[in-house]
Parts: C-alpha cells; structure tokens; sequence
C-alpha cells in the first residue's frame, strides 16, 4: 500500500517543495496553501479518475507514478503520459478529468479543493506563475514526446524514454549528478512497449542490447543503472543534450 502522509506534513518538508507549483511561494503564501491541502494515496492499479469525471480538486504528486491515458469508441486505450512526482493534476478553470488517470505504483497526492485553489491564484501570482511555467514545460514535453513516437527507432525510443526518467529523478533530487545513475522505472516492459508503440518483444530485446554492450546494468526488474549519461545520451538520436546530466 502507499506510504501514508497526513496534513501534518508541513510544506516546507514537502519532498517535491521546490518542483512543485508551490515551489515559488513565501511562508505566508505557504500557510494559506496550507489550510485548503488535504493528501490522499492510491495503491498500484488504482483509478484516481475516469475521462469525464467531475474532479473536485487538483493535485500535485508526491510520491509514485500515475499514467494518463485515452479510450477509443472501439475500446482501444492508449497511455498518452505520465505523471511524475511534482507533476500538476487538473485544471483550474475545467471540472472534468479529459483523461483516464491510474496509479502505476503507489501514489501520494497533495490535493487542493478546486474552487478555493482557483481562488488563490489571483491573489497569489507566485503559483499562477509557477502553473503557467509548468504547463510550458509540459507543451515542451509533449513535443519532444512526438518526436520520441514519429521519428525514432526502436533503440533510440527506449535510449530517449532512459534518459528523460534521469533528467526528472535528478531534478528533483531522486538521482545524483555525476557518475553512476541510478533509474527506477516507473513501467513495466509490457507498459513501456505501450507508451512507445512498440512490441514486448522488441522492448526486451532493445534493453538487452543496451546491456550487453554495457550502457546500463541491471539490477531487478525495475533497477536500471547508467554508468555513463553520456553514452546513453548518444544512443537518443538527438543532436544536442538539451541540459543532459554529465
């Protein structure tokens, strides 16, 4: 089961404090954020909210790795995102979740009731601020993720979905600068072949390839370890590093 947190917890303590959209906040903008915040957890597998689902609140992650996904009149579904710790669930302004979103492992949300929280962005600009830039980051993400599904191949998808999963966790503190990293994924390979449109087959055997010619260990199933970034890196395809971690 997720690891429980409480209101307790204060913001400043927050893992995810300087990630976040509370990430520009002073103390007394923290306190007020502070009164409409309420935390809840989900287990593995969990459905935090259908597409269409009236959403009462926002959220931030915390802990764990939710997937965003789609279904089609014909019942495909498609995973369309992730979320990672300090990614922003919702949307002031819209009621309604336009995504499937469930718990790929287990997941702490610091929550926000909605209407008090839209509230607080026009009388504090630091987290209006701080959400737009996000959601700048995210349109940036989204972009780079096109190019990752439209143009790459099998190699280059798996070496690019490797090394964004390093540059998050180092950003907020998970994975250090500088020699070894160390990635805990967030997927399975059947959900990893999922997000990339590929087979499981070839997800299996494009990680074993980046093994055996010593790009990453392994160590479990979900442990995977970079000895060197920039080797990695070599194998997206890009043509510039993009703020690489080295």
């Amino acid at each position: 089961m997720a690891k429980n947190m409480t209101a307790e917890v204060k913001c400043g303590d927050c893992p995810i404090r300087h990630r976040a959209v509370c990430a520009r906040c002073e103390t007394d903008e923290l306190e007020r954020l502070e009164e409409i915040k309420f935390y809840r957890n989900y287990a593995a597998g969990q459905t935090i909210c259908w597409a269409g689902d009236d959403m009462p609140f926002v959220a931030s992650v915390v802990r764990g790795v939710s997937s965003l996904s789609q279904t089609m009149e014909d019942g495909r579904t498609q995973m369309v995102g992730l979320l990672l710790p300090s990614d922003f669930i919702g949307r002031p302004g819209r009621s309604r979740s336009p995504y499937d979103v469930t718990s790929v492992s287990d997941v702490t949300m610091c929550c926000f009731r909605r209407k008090p929280f839209e509230e607080l962005l026009v009388a504090m600009p630091h987290v209006s601020e701080r959400l737009l830039e996000m959601t700048m980051d995210e349109l940036d993400a989204a972009r780079e993720w096109m190019l990752i599904l439209g143009r790459k191949t099998a190699r280059e998808k798996i070496a690019s979905m490797l090394t964004i999963l390093a540059r998050r966790e180092a950003s907020i503190g998970l994975a250090a600068l500088g020699g070894m990293v160390t990635i805990e994924l967030p997927l399975t390979r059947e959900a990893m072949a999922d997000y990339l449109g590929l087979t499981l087959e070839t997800v299996s055997r494009q990680i074993s390839a980046l093994k055996r010619e010593g790009i990453i260990t392994l160590n479990g199933k979900r442990s995977v370890q970079v000895p060197e970034m920039s080797r990695l890196v070599m194998e997206t395809g890009d043509d510039m590093d993009g703020g690489v971690i080295t």
